[in-house]
């Protein structure tokens, strides 16, 4: 390994974290900042790339789907055709070679390694057979795609950096490292969501299906810790039983904007499919969340 390419892996690893230690001990309100600025990208994700657009889990107007596009350019976690590509692949061949990130690989891999190799082959074929035409469609995720090389690093770094240099006047490294601390935190939260909740966790819906409920990850990724839920019913917008502010704050963007229409045809599992699927299926351990809005 050639010295330049050691201090840029060093610079990768310790950046972040140095970037949160001048957050907390010298730029407060950047910190703030960063922390807004990535619900929001996440808000993206996980609203607009995840139950939108990967999903067709409700549909959104125009002004919504331009929001949630910005929203998740700037996660930086590729562009909303690709990502809907690969997360229909993982639904359709789930913990196959046809999953890109299958976790009968491994924790590394389907964490963060398979980013890092090309595609099984299998991957490759698998996606061809995926029908996309509703996003072809869509002159949001057409314009997003056309222009990620630009629209990327605007939204994800530079701005991000920019604003609080003049707003807040810190000093421009410590703005670069805050932005850069936002990035790794917000994407492996949602790599989180292909490792930690496909290894560990309890299944309450079902558990013929390799995707658990992981309940530190429930805050933390504003909704998507209910992933044997969401495997089992993926067509739910809410990803999960519940609408809590504190576990799914996705579902509470999405309602929020229902109200004035921008959000529609939110698609819900019926309360009754729920109770049959985890008295067939569920492996007994749904009661004790204590969050089911069905013994509400």
């Amino acid at each position: 390994m050639s010295g330049g390419t050691s201090y840029s892996c060093c610079t990768r690893i310790s950046g972040p974290f140095y970037g949160l230690y001048l957050l907390l001990t010298e730029a407060k309100m950047v910190l703030l900042f960063e922390i807004l600025y990535g619900y929001l990208s996440l808000i993206g994700v996980t609203g607009g790339t995840h139950r939108l657009w990967s999903h067709r889990s409700y549909k959104a107007k125009f002004p919504l789907r331009v929001l949630l596009m910005i929203f998740q350019t700037a996660a930086f976690q590729n562009h909303i055709y690709e990502w809907s590509r690969d997360h229909r692949v993982h639904h359709k061949f789930s913990e196959t070679d046809g999953d890109p990130h299958n976790a009968k690989r491994g924790f590394f891999f389907c964490h963060m390694g398979w980013l890092m190799v090309k595609k099984h082959p299998d991957v490759l074929n698998k996606g061809k057979r995926i029908d996309m035409s509703d996003l072809e469609k869509d002159p949001v995720v057409v314009f997003q795609r056309k222009y990620y090389p630009v629209l990327m690093p605007l939204l994800a770094f530079i701005l991000p950096t920019l604003i609080p240099i003049y707003v807040w006047d810190v000093d421009p490294w410590t703005a670069w490292y805050g932005t850069l601390f936002r990035w790794v935190i917000t994407v492996n939260g949602t790599w989180c969501v292909n490792s930690f909740a496909h290894l560990w966790g309890s299944r309450p819906y079902n558990t013929r299906l390799m995707h658990n409920a992981v309940q530190f990850m429930l805050c933390m990724l504003i909704g998507e810790g209910f992933h044997n839920y969401h495997h089992t019913f993926p067509y739910d917008y809410k990803a999960a039983e519940l609408r809590s502010p504190i576990f799914n704050l996705t579902a509470r963007f999405i309602d929020f904007f229902a109200k004035f229409g921008w959000a529609y045809d939110l698609k819900v599992v019926s309360e009754e499919t729920i109770k049959r699927r985890i008295l067939r299926t569920g492996d007994g351990t749904h009661p004790k969340y204590g969050v089911s809005e069905l013994n509400s």
